[in-house]
């Protein structure tokens, strides 16, 4: 089975939110078999920075809504975007 990579950027609630504890959060929650491969911090503005995580994930039906939904229903997480996904 094929895998595919996602990159997903992950916006924290406030301006106030740790993300290295946000990103500690995550890696706990992510489904079986999804595994980070990259973290990335990005600014958006006003001191706002969001979390960028490159995943290498099985190629299953579904596709990153699993991930997504996971992501979304941890604390601190306000929005959750799949910036980039390619089978390989």
């Amino acid at each position: 089975m094929a895998n595919v990579l996602a990159i997903i950027k992950i916006m924290p609630e406030s301006i106030d939110t740790n993300l290295q504890k946000l990103q500690n959060a995550i890696s706990k929650k992510l489904p079986p078999k999804v595994t980070i491969k990259k973290v990335e911090t990005e600014d958006i503005a006003f001191g706002i920075k969001a979390l960028k995580l490159s995943l290498m994930l099985p190629d299953e039906t579904g596709g990153t809504d699993i991930v997504e939904e996971a992501i979304r229903k941890i604390s601190g997480v306000s929005d959750v975007q799949v910036e980039f996904c390619s089978r390989l």
